[in-house]
């Protein structure tokens, strides 16, 4: 088929950049800072949880009854025992965690959901008016098809994730953008007010992604209530949040650190018209799981359910009762090992890129550096796909181009991004290579 076959009104819809850069970065042998997954493992505690459901295959009340109190060891002893059973006895279990779940999750796994919110934000949310997903990604698709019909406008922070403006092309939604410029001066990215009341007239949403991929802004208390208070002076706006970094936020130079607010529970007024949207792929480092949930207001329950059921039918079981053991881990996981776990890493990439002549602002959450490469002597007017190449077959380090992020400015012509969740391995490996191969544009 030629282009001049295709359709205008067709979605226009391309495979994932970020997911092309990974692939491209082990052609190529480099460093993958390219695509935001850890190398690093799951919880044990977590891991053992989801062998436990895929040997056992049934619900033997393990976890449902001790989930916080369980330790790896009994886990553990629990395996061997699966482990050295004879094979003729798998024959004579009736497997349940192995096949379908109910289409919304376990009834278990959900109250564990609502359970996190109760301990973490004093926000209490019926499992009723909990879905559980397939990843963040379906949850804010099943979110956008909830609230929106075919040419309804939707509001983008960008630059953004890629999925957003494709979910909307998908559902033949119209993606309207506020774009996100750098205040250096702050040392962070602000928006203009302006912008924004313009572009969420007649809106019938709004994604809000805090902790934000790519830039790292987290949205403050007087941010949120802007944006909830123009969705409520609107007819029917809802507000989509993207909330996967949700613990990942960092002190800046003076101590000083943007926690993450959770909107229905900040502002109840708002939570009629929010639709939460998490998963466990980064908190718990574990990406390939594809095991999310959302919150959302009881008017939409019924409706959201229904889209979910007949778009991936459920979230995968086993990994479902394996979240019991995720979302019952220690408070100070969340609060202090998450917060911790990337700073270093960051700081020590950031720094390196700085020595070379990136442009940097240190993000205030989540685990990217969106940085500008106009003083980057190799790199100075390249477009960012032929920087993000160049980085890739010269330096031996992936990267993913910054146009990627943007809908409708040519702020993103001078980005890449990189992302600093690797091991401190691959991070220090990176930074030789970029020291090594790039130097600063010289004044």
């Amino acid at each position: 088929m030629s282009p001049t076959d295709i359709d205008e009104d067709e979605p226009q819809v391309k495979e994932s950049v970020i997911r092309l850069m990974t692939r491209l970065a082990m052609q190529y042998n480099a460093a993958n800072l390219s695509q935001g997954f850890p190398n690093e493992p799951p919880p044990r505690k977590v891991k053992l949880a989801l062998a436990q459901a895929v040997l056992s295959g049934k619900d033997d009340g393990l976890l449902q009854k001790n989930h916080c109190d369980i330790t790896e060891q009994e886990l553990t002893d629990s395996l061997i025992n699966l482990l050295t059973k004879e094979s003729s006895e798998d024959d004579t279990v009736t497997d349940e965690l192995n096949q379908y779940s109910p289409p919304m999750g376990r009834a278990d796994a959900r109250k564990a959901v609502s359970e996190y919110y109760s301990r973490l934000y004093n926000y209490n949310v019926s499992e009723d008016h909990i879905t559980l997903t397939l990843g963040a990604t379906e949850a804010v698709a099943t979110a956008l098809r909830t609230v929106g019909r075919p040419g309804d406008k939707v509001v983008i922070f960008e630059p953004f994730h890629e999925l957003y403006s494709s979910q909307c092309e998908i559902f033949y939604l119209n993606p309207v953008y506020v774009t996100l410029k750098p205040n250096k001066e702050k040392n962070e990215w602000d928006y203009d007010t302006d912008e924004l009341k313009d572009a969420i007239k007649g809106a019938k949403a709004i994604i809000l992604n805090t902790p934000h991929n790519p830039t790292g802004k987290v949205f403050d208390q007087n941010e949120l209530k802007q944006v909830v208070d123009l969705c409520l002076e609107q007819e029917d706006c809802y507000i989509i949040t993207d909330e996967i970094y949700e613990h990942m936020t960092y002190p800046d130079d003076n101590g000083n650190q943007r926690k993450h607010l959770l909107i229905p529970e900040v502002f109840p007024e708002a939570a009629h018209r929010t639709l939460v949207c998490n998963s466990l792929g980064k908190s718990a480092s574990a990406t390939g799981w594809r095991l999310g949930w959302c919150l959302h207001p009881p008017a939409l329950s019924s409706l959201y359910r229904g889209v979910h059921d007949q778009l991936v039918a459920m979230a995968p079981h086993p990994m479902q009762y394996a979240s019991l053991a995720y979302l019952n881990l220690p408070t100070e996981y969340f609060r202090e090992t998450l917060s911790s776990r990337y700073i270093n890493r960051i700081r020590k990439l950031a720094d390196a890129l700085k020595s070379i002549g990136f442009g940097v602002i240190l993000p205030e959450g989540s685990y990217y550096l969106f940085v500008d490469f106009e003083s980057v002597k190799e790199l100075k007017g390249l477009s960012p796909t032929d920087a993000a190449m160049y980085l890739l077959q010269e330096v031996g380090v992936a990267s993913v181009p910054g146009d990627n992020f943007y809908g409708k400015s040519e702020e993103g012509k001078k980005y890449l991004r990189f992302a600093a969740c690797r091991s401190d391995t691959d991070i220090d490996n990176a930074i030789v290579r970029l020291k090594e191969k790039l130097h600063p544009v010289m004044m």
